[in-house]
Order: structure tokens, then C-alpha cells, then sequence
């Protein structure tokens, strides 16, 4: 059924009540009941999906904060050495986002069109992808790890320690893949609680094995800043093991068949096709990500500390948002598949909306709360000072991130990956850093003016990426 023949909603109907309706759309979202989201009301599509893609997305938060939590006791050495291996991973992570966003768009499309088997079939290629994708950054990370950690400058000692910590967490690049496709495959199908449920597993091993494998137990050694590594690995391969469970089973909408598990060129291609800019988007936000420290390095140590501090803060409060936005990417990807893209359209700006009541709250409570926050980070007036400052600063544009994110996420679901590629690189490269260098040194701003730039290029994200939606060219894009 195409757009034109939708039925509109009969004036007979009586209007449900919305508490009830509410709280039955948010049991159905945490139960992960089928839903078809190619039709019936949108805001109870975009709750439903949600709802627990947002608690997926805490959970992603609360994985690298618990290693902080408990290498931070081993020592500074211990910490710098998971610091490094981080700045490493954002290379694995960004090849496994722009897979896993190719995926989930495939997937998303299939499943809209009534063809479950394509997609599963789809999803196995991705997984073949993903694994020899991984290996290269498997077998550098085993062989060279005393190596990388010298090259990023880390001192004899966190060499020394954190080898053993950076070969087992490269080492498992294939379970950071699997756990994302998974996942993925998940999302774009509509079962966004199964997504929920592998990452919470893998968190709640995580919570678990840190502290046994750190500081051992009873016969358990304690193996150190290396035991992070190995909790680490342990849990997501856990994580992988019920999602492969769940596929074979056919828990969700998608069933991984010996009839979907053959190598297909032709749709592995088309999957690479669109992972490669997907990779890129990722890569020019996080080069840019880290040419902004650059410039807040030049005022001081105190204003990178604070810098930060008030990041962690800030992405965390931004994480449950990223649930609305995979939401919209997932309606889209299955309402272009059901050739209703004006649903698509309308599903995007009940997602904005939605997001924009969110981070309008949260952006006043962090402006409010921005000193109580940054506070129990430091004990240094000057660090949270500008901890504080930040957090104030950059809240100011969470309406402009709640459109913004949601936008950038529709192209990634229409499998439009070029899009929202140049958006970044335009916004972040050619706007945001040289805005901020300016501000900064010419207009004597010091890091503050860093901190409004990046409030600024939120604006322009936001801006050009509803311009460039509203042209409507995602709705072609073959996929």
C-alpha cells in the first residue's frame, strides 16, 4: 500500500485515553512485542522503538564507565593505558558504526518491503563483512601492542602495564563488530528490545568480571589494567553468543536460516557501498572531536580537564536522545521499504518533536545544575570552573542537537550515508574549528570561545540538515 491509498482514521473512532494508551505503549516497547511500524499511529511507533533503544544507548555509557570506575584504582599508568587503547578504538568503532548503519538501513528496508529471508540474508553478509574487517585490527593489536602504545606517547611504565590491556581489547575487535551488527540487524527490523537485552548482558557481565578479574579472588588471579581487557572481551562475546541465539531462534522479526547463510558479492557490495561513507561520517566527526581538544590545549591543562569532564557529562545526558534518532532511522528504512515515504517524513518530524521536548528539559537542567555536576570530578576551582562553564555553554544548543541528530539519523536509515558525511565535514571542518580558533585567539575568548563554537556548529548541523532534507532526495535512494 502506498502513501496515496493510506485510509485516514475513521471519525467514529473514539480517542483512547492517553494515559493508559501510554503506559500500554511503553509495556509493549520493554516486552518487545511485534509490532508493524509501516502503520497504525507514528508517536506510538516512535515510543515503542524508543523506549528501549534509549536504555541500549545508557548502557553503552555505562560500559566505559565502569572500567574507569575500577582501573581508576589500579593506577595512573592502568588509566593512561585505557585512555590510549580508546583512542584507538574509535577507529574500530567508527568501522563498525558505518557497517552497522548500512545494516540496519538494509535490514530496515527489507523488513518494510515483507521480505524477512532478504534480510536476514543481508544481515549474514554483514556479518562476513564485519568479521574480515576485524581481523586486521585484531592481528595489529596482538602483534604490535607495545608498539601503538608508544607511538601515541605513553611513558615506559604504561607500556610496561598496559600492553597486555591493549592486545586483549584490539585482539576482541570481532566481538565490538558482532555486537554492533547484531544489534544493527535488530534495530532495523523493529526489535529494538533484543538490542536492549544482549547490550544489558554484556554490561551486566562487565559489572561483574571487572572487579574478579582486576583484583582477583580466591584462586582468581588479579591480573591488573589486563583483567579490564579481559572482562571486557568476555562480556561482549557473551553479548554476541545471545544475539546469535536469538537469530538462529528466530526470537525477532529476523531468522539466520541455512538458506540465508550463503556468501552473496552482489549484496555484500551493495552493504560496503554504504558503509564507506558511513565510516567516513564517523571519522571526520572524530579527527574533528579531537582537533577541538587541540585548540582548548593551547589554554592550559586546566581547560582540557574541565573540557573533559564537562564532555563525559554532556554525551551521557545526549545518549538517551540517540534512542529517539535510531527510532526515526528505523521508521524511515522500513516505511521507504513499504513505499510509504510520507509516512517516512512524518515519522522523522514526530521524532524531532519528541526529541526536542526531551532535550529541551535535560539542556535546562544541565544549564541549572552545570557547577553541582562537574564538581565531584575535581577538586580544582579552576578545572571546574571551566568544566562548569562548558557544560552551560554547549547545553545551550541541545535543541539544535535533538533536530539535528534526528535528521542525520533519517539519512542514515533512508541509506543515504553521503549526506549526513558532508554535513559533518562541512559543519565540523569548514565552520565549527576555524570559528573556533577565532574566537579563541583572535577574539581573546581563551577556551570559552571553543565551547560556543561547538554551540554554533550543533546550529549549522541542525539547519543544513533540515534544508537537505526537506529537498526530499533520500526518499530515491536505492538501497
Amino acid at each position: 500500500m502506498t502513501d496515496a491509498q493510506q485510509p485516514g482514521s475513521r471519525p467514529s473512532d473514539p480517542p483512547a485515553p492517553a494515559l493508559p494508551a501510554l503506559g500500554a505503549a511503553i509495556r509493549a516497547a520493554i516486552a518487545g512485542s511485534p509490532q508493524d511500524f509501516t502503520a497504525g499511529p507514528i508517536g506510538r511507533a516512535v515510543l515503542i522503538l524508543s523506549v528501549p533503544m534509549m536504555i541500549e544507548m545508557v548502557g553503552q555509557s555505562i560500559f566505559g564507565i565502569v572500567d574507569i570506575l575500577f582501573v581508576g584504582r589500579v593506577g595512573e599508568a592502568a588509566l593512561a593505558a585505557v585512555g590510549l587503547t580508546e583512542s584507538l578504538l574509535y577507529l574500530v568503532f567508527s568501522a563498525a558504526l558505518g557497517l552497522a548503519m548500512a545494516t540496519a538501513a538494509f535490514v530496515a528496508r527489507r523488513i518494510g518491503e515483507r521480505k524477512p529471508e532478504e534480510a536476514a540474508h543481508g544481515a549474514f553478509q554483514a556479518l562476513v563483512l564485519g568479521l574480515a574487517v576485524s581481523l586486521p585490527f585484531a592481528v595489529t593489536g596482538v602483534v604490535f601492542a607495545p608498539s601503538l602504545l608508544r607511538l601515541l606517547g605513553a611513558e615506559a611504565a604504561t607500556v610496561a602495564g598496559g600492553s597486555g590491556y591493549t592486545a586483549v581489547v584490539l585482539g576482541g575487535s570481532s566481538t565490538v563488530f558482532f555486537l554492533f551488527l547484531i544489534n544493527a540487524v535488530f534495530r532495523g527490523a523493529g526489535d529494538a528490545t533484543l538490542a536492549m537485552k544482549a547490550l544489558w548482558l554484556a554490561n551486566g557481565l562487565n559489572v561483574v568480571l571487572d572487579p574478579l578479574l582486576i583484583f582477583g579472588w580466591g584462586p582468581v588471579p588479579a591480573l591488573g589494567v589486563t583483567g579490564a581487557g579481559v572482562a571486557t572481551t568476555l562480556a561482549r562475546a557473551v553479548g554476541v553468543a545471545y544475539q546469535l541465539r536469538m537469530l538462529a531462534r528466530g526470537a525477532g522479526r529476523i531468522r539466520l536460516t541455512r538458506a540465508a547463510m550463503r556468501l552473496d558479492g552482489r549484496v555484500a557490495g551493495r552493504l560496503a557501498r554504504v558503509a564507506v561513507p558511513g565510516v567516513l561520517q564517523f571519522l571526520v566527526g572524530t579527527c574533528s572531536w579531537l582537533a577541538v581538544i587541540r585548540i582548548v590545549a593551547l589554554f592550559g591543562n586546566a581547560a582540557v580537564a574541565g573540557y573533559t569532564i564537562a564532555g563525559r557529562i554532556l554525551v551521557f545526558a545526549l545518549m538517551p536522545s540517540w534512542g529517539m534518532a535510531n527510532a526515526a532511522a528505523t521508521l524511515v528504512g522500513q516505511n521507504l521499504g513499504a513505499g510509504r515515504p510520507r509516512r517516512a517524513e512524518r515519522s522523522v518530524r514526530v521524532a524531532a518533536a519528541a526529541n526536542l521536548v526531551f532535550l529541551g528539559i535535560v539542556g535546562v537542567l544541565l544549564v541549572l545544575l552545570a557547577r553541582p555536576l562537574v564538581e565531584p570530578f575535581s577538586s580544582s576551582p579552576e578545572v571546574v570552573r571551566f568544566g562548569a562553564d562548558c557544560v552551560r555553554i554547549v547545553s545551550y544548543s541541545y535543541l539544535f542537537f535533538a533536530v539535528g541528530m534526528v535528521v542525520v539519523q533519517a539519512f542514515n536509515g533512508a541509506g543515504d550515508t553521503w549526506t549526513p558525511t558532508w554535513i559533518n565535514f562541512l559543519c565540523y571542518w569548514v565552520f565549527e574549528l576555524p570559528l573556533a580558533y577565532v574566537l579563541a585567539k583572535v577574539f581573546g575568548l581563551g577556551a570559552h570561545g571553543v565551547f560556543w563554537s561547538i554551540t554554533a556548529a550543533q546550529g549549522a548541523i541542525a539547519l543544513v540538515g533540515v534544508v537537505a532534507f526537506r529537498r526530499g532526495r533520500w526518499r530515491d535512494t536505492k538501497l
